[in-house]
């Protein structure tokens, strides 16, 4: 985009250069008026476009800065229910790795244990949290992410089909 807008920059310098020599040579006449709009229209385009440019660069600034509260969230989160939960620290390793989407065999191999050590402490994590499956560990760290106040009371329903 930025590229875009300095070529338009130079385009209307051109533009302008152009239209001084030639009224400097010349009575004006509607050449040179279409020819002075014309550069007049690419000037406004010029600093629209990095207007544009300036803004994108600002939003795309405030949506990292998004993403890292949101990770830093999640992190905290994560952090606060294992140290509720009382997990050791190879628990803690292994319910990160499947928060992370890891099945057993991965998480084995990473941690250079047997699969049925990490099914064992899949068990006793599942069993702390209060959960039988792994879908369900990630469905408690997402529900507590998730913004429900855009849903309806349960009662509206039936009032809107009535």
């Amino acid at each position: 985009m930025t590229f875009v807008v300095v070529l338009q920059a130079l385009a209307a310098a051109f533009f302008l250069a152009d239209l001084a020599g030639d009224m400097a040579s010349e009575p004006a006449d509607g050449h040179l008026i279409v020819e002075g709009v014309a550069a007049l229209t690419l000037i406004v385009s010029v600093v629209l476009g990095a207007i544009q440019i300036r803004h994108l660069i600002a939003s795309a600034r405030t949506d990292e800065a998004a993403v890292a509260v949101a990770r830093g969230a999640l992190g905290q989160l994560v952090q606060l229910r294992f140290a509720q939960w009382l997990l050791t620290p190879a628990e803690t390793d292994v319910a990160l790795f499947a928060l992370k989407g890891c099945d057993v065999a991965e998480i084995a191999a990473m941690r250079g244990a047997a699969t049925g050590t990490v099914r064992a402490q899949l068990a006793r994590i599942y069993a702390k949290a209060g959960v039988t499956s792994h879908t369900a560990l990630l469905a408690l760290f997402v529900d507590e992410l998730i913004d429900t106040s855009f849903l309806r009371p349960k009662g509206t329903e039936e009032e809107d089909t009535a």
